[in-house]
């Protein structure tokens, strides 16, 4: 053997460069590579190779392949070796931790990761039962210097993160070393703080030395292990070990905080350990951390923070981030927020709590990181200044009633919208290059940002309300006497104005955002005569007087009287002048040339006037009954005098009106007001002309002008856009004007209004809706159209469109880029003319009209309830208009079919309609959708089977292969919507059971923090059948098309898809089946199909758990009367029969002990594991096998009883019937 080492080796070597040589061909590197990979399966040289190549003569790369080769033999081949043997290696192993590496410095890191996965390979084989002394070894080899120390706490690192983090360890033996080391974690602790103690002692005194500093390095190094090593420990252990000697652990972890070279370390076991959860009188010593030396130390880190993560660059020309030193800020951000979440559950749950003396400091301190440059820092304080303003004792406290005034100030400087990558305009530009990768990734992370900012302003806000109206009063009269500044080139729109990144519009910005967060909590925390009134008002005089022509700051100023309104019901003057200000910002234009389309913040404007006057509209209507004849006349000559007013801004004011008319509280009034103010829509929607073209597909796109050819130079022909527009206001009005108008909520004013007219059997009022009659006139050119356009997809439909139009039908690329999940640019800082292709319009033209339909006729059943539901002929005129021709209706357009309109049908329906009118629509509809869906899916598994041949092909075409994941896509989607519209229809959930253990608010909110696992498994015991499920459930032919539907949507290949149904639908829609007679064939596809759907999807956790409960539940309720279960279960790969006979007999015997649902579970889930598909990522992985020891002594437990035989108690004695004892 000895003559066949050395040439073994040196083809080992050959081969090890030939992999490792960039300039190696292909064909050469795989034979090499197989030759090594064969080498280590299965020779018998590799243990004396392996040792012989790990040698330090050898290159690094040479070393690395001997220890794996090593490591390959423990972890394959351990089992087969003898006794000898296994001694051997480890006693070599452990030569090589002693002498088998360089120093510290000098030895790679992958060479000490490797060295430290072959020892703990033989721990996790052999410890603790036949390698007692392990843990003395490791504390030896300490002894021998710092690359030996380092190198036992890689070992002790590794071992606790297979056994405790990863657990990559059969269960018995996880066991056994976990327990070994718990029992043993006083010594492993207090080993683990001597070595830090020593060499952070040596590191200090060393470095201060002149030509010491490779020796102080060396030290430093060994401390960085030993910290990350802790980290992995603190994680897990007791918090005793912790908290142990006056939490002397955490006071030198924050003394530590003040080295640069140990302080991310230092912090990151910091955060982990402060982290912990435990029981008020275990985190009680973190309380510690807020005495004067931890909290000294903090604060003074804290408040260096702004300067300490820069530095200028090597050439001195610019100012960069050092990374380390911007890690170590944010570790020490999280730290203080974790201090911060001890502190509130503390205070809220631990009786003998004190609120700290030095609470002061650390909200200077919190402070300190929200004011710092980083929006990241900033971003991460605002939970627990959340968590402190929420606390119902400390946010009284003066320290925190301070810092909330404090807090609102900053907002006015961190609600400014600074910091874009791109730029070099503030200095928080510097951080976020570092953390965001482009400007729409920092616009993403923006939007949380202020949403948190905001949630964090109005908690605030509640604390001191008139302080903070102080703040944002003298902040918005500043804004409205600073002229506007539109910045440089950059920042300025094509037309001169202010775009996004100008400073006037970033600051009118923030302090909108502020205003709107104010007012609603004044009006809530504040009586009504401490309102700042007059205040108010004279901002609203400021704010009606300001006079701009820019969109965009104008937006700001309309936003700003919307959050002031409530203030005007005190003032009632002030309301014609906010209605003339909005109603002028309707009409709002910055160009007066007509043929170039607006900008996009002229639109932006125009929809926000509108959508302010339906937001006051909605929210103070009898306020603004008192101006209602002035509105309308109003809104009547805009009508008539601006021909500028798109049709949307018509219904939007429209949909304001009605909402006032719904205070007239009179049947007849109301009804006539709208016969009035619909009259022109009526009539023109009704129209034979309009008849005509709605009905036939030809006319139609004739009407829209889809069958022409125009070129993109050409202009279409006016009345052409005018027809389009005609159809568009119909549909708005239809879709939206409509759902606007309301009964009166007390049935008093209801009778006496005259909306009632009748009583249902159970003494319900029936109530009728003044716009009824109006709708129900527009309900048949209604259904005309979505007949006529479902009828469209047809072939010799789509042959009338146009060269140009030919791609109408198509799915718009926007749509198409939110389908692919494709990001769209978020950020349009030039503002310039927003111009479509013709193709464009027209997409949007027939997409719009085709949601709006659907919007209308969903609406319809809500607004006007009865008389919608009771139209004679309803069910069968859906049925031949909305469904007629589905076949050819592409998924994109079937989509608002289903989330639209069936799921509004469904929710608002009374209960005495769905014999005759859902049930009719649902049974054909689930039977079509899993007919279709099911050759879909179809499809898709077939490509997928299919991909490893046509890869390369596919690849190829790039266009095409965006198209299949599009329409894959789609699918999806249509499957998750029809299956949530199933679950809508047919389950109910019960409402959860409140927190019973008495556990504190914070720890019950972890506990509802549960996983989705957990929420699977539970969720089918708290589901019940809706009146509409129990309705359709007595249909045999519906009921069997949607078992049939949910159980095989189960096996489609998405993971939410198989989750929600498996976990909602499925079982809530077998059960009462089970309660009756089912044919064996059916009882046998319904379990094989969630063994199949295991087969699919049992590699996820969330789905396997939730089927497995599912399987459990069906075979345990239906195997007393199925015997053919039985057979079913014996066909499952790999059944452990003596298992499965045991769990039979225990649920057939009706005198058996029943064992707990947990450990059901489990037995049931061991007979089924073999049907659970492999991931692919995990099909050709070799096995690794590591085999149970003997299991550990456990001491007998003590015994209790105090009467023993062998202890004279004397007590016997006492009782005992002889002369002697008395």
């Amino acid at each position: 053997m000895a003559d066949t080492v050395p040439d073994m080796c040196e083809r080992l070597i050959e081969a090890v460069n030939v992999i490792m040589e960039p300039q190696t061909s292909q064909n050469l590197r795989l034979e090499a590579l197989k030759f090594c990979e064969e080498f280590k399966d299965s020779s018998s040289l590799c243990i004396p190779c392996g040792l012989e190549l790990s040698d330090k003569a050898h290159s690094a790369v040479i070393r690395h392949f001997g220890l794996q080769v090593l490591e390959h033999v423990i972890k394959y081949r351990w089992n087969n070796m003898q006794q000898q043997e296994k001694v051997q290696l480890k006693e070599c192993a452990m030569e090589l931790l002693s002498n088998g590496t360089h120093s510290v410095m000098e030895e790679e890191s992958h060479i000490k990761d490797v060295l430290s996965r072959i020892t703990v390979e033989m721990i996790k084989r052999e410890w603790p039962q036949h390698w007692p002394d392990m843990l003395k070894e490791m504390e030896a080899l300490t002894n021998q210097g710092e690359a030996q120390t380092e190198l036992v706490m890689l070992i002790l690192l590794r071992l606790a993160e297979d056994v405790i983090t990863f657990q990559t360890l059969p269960t018995q033996r996880r066991r056994d070393i976990q327990q070994t080391l718990t029992q043993n974690m006083d010594s492993i602790f207090s080993f683990m703080m001597a070595i830090l103690q020593i060499h952070v002692d040596d590191y200090r005194q060393e470095n201060s030395v002149p030509g010491m500093e490779e020796k102080a390095r060396a030290h430093c190094r060994v401390a960085v292990a030993t910290l990350n090593t802790l980290a992995g420990y603190i994680d897990w252990v007791s918090l005793t070990h912790i908290t142990n000697n006056n939490c002397q652990l955490l006071e030198m972890l924050c003394l530590l905080l003040s080295e640069p070279e140990l302080q991310l370390e230092a912090a990151e076991c910091l955060l982990i350990a402060i982290s912990r959860k435990g029981r008020p009188e275990e985190r009680r010593p973190f309380m510690l951390l807020f005495g004067d030396v931890a909290i000294d130390v903090v604060l003074s880190a804290a408040q260096s923070a702004d300067g300490l993560a820069i530095q200028e660059s090597l050439d001195g020309n610019s100012i960069e981030v050092v990374e380390r030193r911007y890690v170590f800020l944010k570790r020490l951000c999280q730290v203080l927020c974790a201090m911060g979440y001890q502190l509130c559950y503390l205070a809220g749950s631990d009786t003998e709590f004190t609120i700290p003396v030095n609470l002061c400091k650390y909200t200077e301190a919190l402070m300190a990181f929200t004011t710092h440059t980083s929006h990241f820092l900033k971003m991460s304080t605002l939970p627990t200044w959340g968590a402190l303003f929420r606390h119902e004792a400390l946010s009284k406290d003066p320290v925190i009633v301070e810092m909330a005034k404090k807090y609102m100030k900053t907002c006015m400087t961190n609600l400014v919208k600074t910091g874009y990558p791109s730029r070099s305009d503030h200095p928080s530009c510097l951080y976020s290059s570092v953390d965001f990768d482009n400007d729409e990734d920092f616009h993403s992370f923006s939007i949380v940002f202020r949403a948190q900012q905001s949630d964090m302003l109005r908690l605030a806000c509640r604390i001191a309300p008139l302080e903070a109206f102080h703040i944002v009063a003298e902040w918005l009269q500043f804004q409205i006497a600073s002229p506007i500044d539109i910045g440089d080139a950059s920042t300025t729109s094509s037309e001169g104005l202010c775009s996004i990144l100008s400073p006037s519009v970033i600051q009118w910005d923030a302090e909108t955002i502020f205003m709107e967060c104010l007012v609603g909590q004044i009006f809530k925390h504040l009586e009504a005569e401490k309102l700042p009134v007059d205040q108010s008002v004279e901002l609203l005089q400021a704010l009606l007087n300001y006079e701009t022509e820019d969109p965009l700051i104008l937006s700001c100023v309309l936003t700003n009287i919307s959050a002031l309104f409530p203030f005007v019901i005190h003032r009632p003057q002030l309301l014609h002048p906010v209605l003339y200000k909005l109603f002028n910002s309707v009409i709002f234009e910055t160009s007066q040339d007509k043929n170039v389309p607006r900008t996009r913040a002229v639109k932006n404007v125009r929809r926000h006037a509108c959508s302010s006057i339906i937001k006051i509209c909605r929210d103070y209507p009898e306020f603004l009954m008192t101006c209602f004849d002035m509105f309308c006349e109003h809104m009547k000559k805009l009508f008539s005098t601006d021909p500028t007013i798109t049709y949307l801004e018509k219904c939007a004011l429209m949909e304001a009106v009605v909402l006032i008319s719904n205070q007239f509280k009179d049947f007849a009034k109301q009804q006539a007001f709208l016969e009035e103010l619909l009259a022109p829509v009526v009539t023109d929607w009704t129209s034979k002309e309009l008849g005509l073209v709605l009905s036939n597909p030809a006319l139609f796109l004739s009407f829209v002008g889809a069958d022409q050819v125009i070129t993109e130079q050409d202009k279409e022909v006016e009345s052409i856009s005018c027809n389009r527009a005609r159809l568009s206001f119909c549909l708005y009005v239809l879709s939206g004007v409509f759902k606007r108008t309301q009964r009166p909520a007390d049935l008093e004013e209801a009778k006496a209004g005259g909306f009632v007219v009748g009583y249902t059997p159970s003494g319900e009022p029936i109530y009728r809706t003044p716009s009824s009659s109006i709708f129900l006139s527009l309900l048949p050119n209604l259904f005309a159209l979505i007949r006529t356009q479902n009828s469209l997809f047809l072939p010799e439909n789509v042959a009338h469109l146009s060269e140009t139009f030919a791609r109408t039908h198509e799915i718009m690329d926007r749509e198409k880029k939110a389908v692919l999940g494709i990001t769209q640019p978020l950020l349009d800082i030039y503002d310039s003319p927003v111009y479509k292709s013709n193709l464009e319009r027209m997409q949007g033209f027939f997409s719009t009209v085709y949601d709006n339909c659907f919007h209308a006729l969903g609406n319809a059943g809500h607004s006007l309830m009865q008389d919608f539901y009771s139209i004679e002929g309803l069910s069968q005129e859906i049925s031949t208009s909305v469904f007629g021709t589905l076949d050819h209706v592409p998924d994109h357009r079937l989509r608002p079919i289903i989330r639209v309109f069936m799921a509004k049908l469904v929710q608002s329906c009374p209960p005495e309609y769905y014999e005759s009118l859902l049930c009719p629509l649902m049974g054909p509809l689930f039977t079509y959708m899993l007919q279709r869906l099911s050759l879909k899916w179809q499809v898709i598994n077939q490509k997928t089977l299919n991909d490893g041949e046509d890869e390369e092909e596919a690849l190829s075409h790039e266009s095409q292969v965006t198209q299949e994941m599009l329409e894959e896509h789609l699918v999806v989607l249509l499957t998750r919507e029809l299956m949530e519209f199933l679950s809508i229809s047919c389950v109910s959930r019960k409402a959860p059971e409140q927190n019973k253990n008495g556990a504190p608010k914070e720890e019950a909110e972890e506990e509802e923090m549960m996983t989705d696992t957990v929420q699977a498994v539970n969720s089918t015991h708290s589901t019940e059948l809706t009146e509409l499920g129990k309705c359709l459930v007595k249909h045999e032919n519906i009921y069997m098309s949607m078992l049939t539907l949910a159980f095989t949507a189960i096996s489609w290949k998405d993971t939410t898809i198989c989750n929600r149904t498996a976990s909602l639908v499925c079982w809530t829609l077998l059960r009462p089946a089970t309660l009756g007679n089912l044919l064996p064939e059916a009882v046998t596809w319904f379990f094989t199909s969630v063994l199949k759907a295991l087969q699919v999807h049992g590699q996820h956790e969330v789905c396997n758990n939730t089927l497995n409960q599912l399987a459990m539940l069906i075979y345990e309720s239906l195997r007393p009367r199925y015997t053919e279960l039985r057979t079913v279960m014996e066909q499952v790969p790999s059944i452990n029969m003596e298992a499965l006979e045991q769990y039979d007999q225990k649920l057939l015997d009706p005198k058996a002990q029943k064992p707990g649902e947990k450990k059901r579970k489990d037995q049931f889930k061991k007979l089924i594991a073999g049907t659970i598909g492999t991931a692919l990522c995990q099909q050709f992985r070799k096995e690794i096998h590591i085999k149970n020891l003997p299991t550990l002594f456990k001491s007998p437990k003590e015994d209790k009883d105090i009467v023993l035989q062998s202890e004279a108690l004397g007590l016997e004695a006492l009782f005992a019937p002889t002369t002697e004892a008395l």
